[in-house]
């Protein structure tokens, strides 16, 4: 069984596996007040299970998989309320901005592996160019014996602006454990409270809940206890199906490159993860301080999320992983 690939211009890129959707990758600006920008929803299993949300009650601007920045340069191309110290989540549309869609440079799917590469532009609230992004999602690694597939997310933003980019988050502007930003997942209603995994072995791992980390008791933590603001070079999440028997498991899985602890010089990235009230993650790219892109510089990083069927423990994950390639 192939991958096939389906372009609805002005629209979308759907990629299948057979009769299965896998996901859409949803380019059409939306709304305004929801910072705009591409998106991958929905995304499934290769049964067909659905494993991300779209425009939740609480939060509109969540939509599947998605490139965000919560704070850029006192920009808002995260979507909604933007959090001001010491005042909490503000209306400010005029700090709201968003990322365009400009071309593909290839759309394409043979056998195992389909790929969406396109060019982006990243703008403030006012319409001017701040940016410059080079986006290539890849399909690969599709195997019905494991029940898995998997994609890679690359992304490579240049700053067009005359002065440095400042990517930050909630957390570098005063709130404790909200680090987000940077790619985001956000999980369907049904796998709130499941279950976290990182690459910690299983002898060490602590249970320890924080009272700030919104994560489920049931989870299973690294040995510094909470892995909200930790530096696994992966994290997976387990939840439980509404409407159908089963479980899924998503892997999220930093590539070497992206030397995201920091040890070769680049900008150290953190996880942020809760399961409750809602099932999210994101591998931050400034979590507790923030990330300065001086003007003409690239910021490239590099991302494998796994799809699999099934409750998959840590053991199975890892050893998954380390049958992939880069």
């Amino acid at each position: 069984m192939t991958l096939s690939l389906t372009h609805v211009p002005g629209d979308r890129v759907t990629v299948a596996h057979g009769a299965t959707e896998l996901f859409s990758y949803v380019y059409r600006p939306e709304a305004d007040w929801e910072a705009p920008k591409p998106y991958l929803h929905p995304v499934r299993t290769l049964s067909g299970a659905l494993v991300t949300d779209y425009r939740p009650n609480d939060h509109r601007w969540h939509k599947g998989l998605q490139l965000t920045a919560s704070h850029l340069s006192g920009q808002n191309l995260w979507g909604g309320n933007t959090y001001v110290h010491g005042e909490g989540y503000l209306a400010l549309p005029e700090r709201v901005g968003s990322m365009a869609h400009v071309a593909f440079a290839e759309t394409a799917a043979e056998a195992g592996r389909a790929v969406i590469a396109e060019q982006l532009t990243w703008h403030p609230h006012g319409g001017e160019l701040w940016a410059e992004e080079e986006r290539r999602i890849e399909v690969r690694d599709v195997d019905p014996d494991t029940g898995s597939w998997a994609l890679t997310w690359t992304s490579a933003v240049t700053n067009r602006r005359t002065e440095p980019l400042r990517f930050g988050s909630p957390t570098t502007h005063g709130r404790p454990a909200a680090g987000y930003t940077g790619l985001f997942w956000r999980g369907p209603r049904a796998f709130r409270g499941g279950r976290v995994l990182t690459a910690e072995t299983a002898e060490s791992a602590e249970t320890f809940v924080s009272p700030e980390s919104s994560l489920s008791p049931e989870s299973s933590l690294s040995p510094e206890g909470d892995p909200m603001g930790s530096q696994s070079p992966w994290l997976a999440y387990v939840g439980e199906h509404d409407g159908r028997d089963g479980h899924a498991t998503l892997v999220f899985e930093h590539a070497p490159s992206n030397d995201h602890a920091g040890e070769k010089g680049a900008h150290p990235a953190h996880w942020f993860v809760r399961t409750d009230p809602f099932a999210a993650v994101a591998p931050s790219w400034a979590f507790h301080e923030e990330l300065v892109l001086p003007p003409g510089e690239t910021l490239a990083r590099t991302y494998r999320v796994v799809v699999a069927d099934g409750a998959w423990d840590r053991a199975r994950v890892a050893a998954h992983l380390a049958g992939l390639a880069w």
